[in-house]
């Protein structure tokens, strides 16, 4: 499996140069997020401590300077160089249909209850490239849902959101949504979806139209509207136990009472504080379904957030 942080990888990237965890290092990292915060406003203080010394190593391997600290003046000044560390920092893994099995769990199990609403808003959290917004719209065009639906596609790097917007997809990915589309049960042709020319293809207008596509801070902006799902997958991996936390009352309050909240793999809610709010539709592919509990319960609970292990 290639993870995020290989895709980033510079030539002159060696793994056995990276400073060791250091009280040192440490204040660098402290400093230097500090900074881009004052800055520009992005927060990433909260991030896996483990995500952030690996990804900002790669950033300073990447500018070929020897210590993180060195980069600071050219992050206050320079802001290409910014921007590159967006892209290092909020890189995600991404592609259509991404888990057949979780798709085809989630039109088993929840779009049968799905035809029962008369408008259907779905947030797509951390959308990246917007491949997953796309499928949301096939898989809701399929159901016939697609007309009544509105797809809110959010993420924090701008330029993934401008490549979103653009619909515009190599071959690689073609190849990839075809698999996968075929594997979660498609009933067509992913080719109905998309006009192939050049090695690219360009997705529908007919699905674009349903998508809106915006910036949104998971760290320290708001409740994104009265949701009917949420999808969140493989993002809250690179968060450390409080920006979690906050993502899940974040996801709570922004859904509809009986919403559906769905994680990625190697998220859960069963042990955190709110795993008396959800009950589970599918726990392999973690489904969730909001339940309207006292607030006492749930803060009652524990606080411990299951996660995989991130190389």
């Amino acid at each position: 499996m290639v993870m995020a942080d290989d895709l980033l990888l510079p030539d002159c990237f060696d793994p056995a140069d990276e400073p060791p965890h250091s009280e040192l290092n440490a204040i660098e990292i402290e400093l230097l997020l500090e900074a881009v915060m004052r800055r520009y406003g992005y927060d990433f203080r909260q991030y896996s401590a483990k995500v952030l010394h690996r990804r900002l190593n790669i950033f300073r391997s990447r500018y070929r300077a020897r210590h993180l600290s060195e980069l600071i003046p050219a992050l206050l000044h320079d802001p290409d160089c910014m921007q590159q560390l967006l892209l290092t920092l909020s890189v995600t893994v991404t592609e259509f249909f991404r888990d057949p099995a979780f798709f085809a769990a989630f039109r088993q199990e929840v779009v049968p209850i799905l035809r029962t609403y008369p408008f259907i808003s779905l947030w797509c959290a951390g959308c990246a490239t917007g491949e997953e917004a796309y499928s949301w719209a096939i898989l809701l065009q399929e159901a016939g849902l697609l007309e009544r639906s509105r797809i809110y596609a959010t993420d924090i790097n701008s330029r993934a959101l401008e490549e979103a917007r653009e619909g515009v997809y190599g071959e690689p990915q073609y190849q990839i949504a075809c698999q996968n589309y075929q594997q979660m049960g498609g009933p067509d042709r992913f080719d109905r979806y998309c006009r192939r020319s050049y090695n690219a293809i360009k997705m529908s207008g007919a699905l674009q139209d349903h998508i809106t596509f915006a910036s949104h801070n998971l760290v320290h902006d708001g409740v994104f509207g009265e949701m009917v799902v949420v999808s969140c997958r493989n993002v809250m991996i690179y968060f450390n136990q409080a920006l979690k936390q906050r993502c899940m009352d974040l996801f709570f309050n922004s859904l509809t009472s009986q919403g559906f909240l769905l994680l990625g793999e190697s998220e859960a809610v069963d042990f955190s504080s709110f795993s008396r709010s959800f009950s589970s539709c599918d726990r392999r592919s973690r489904i969730y379904q909001k339940r309207v509990v006292p607030s006492d319960d749930r803060n009652s609970s524990s606080s411990n957030f299951e996660q995989g292990e991130h190389q």
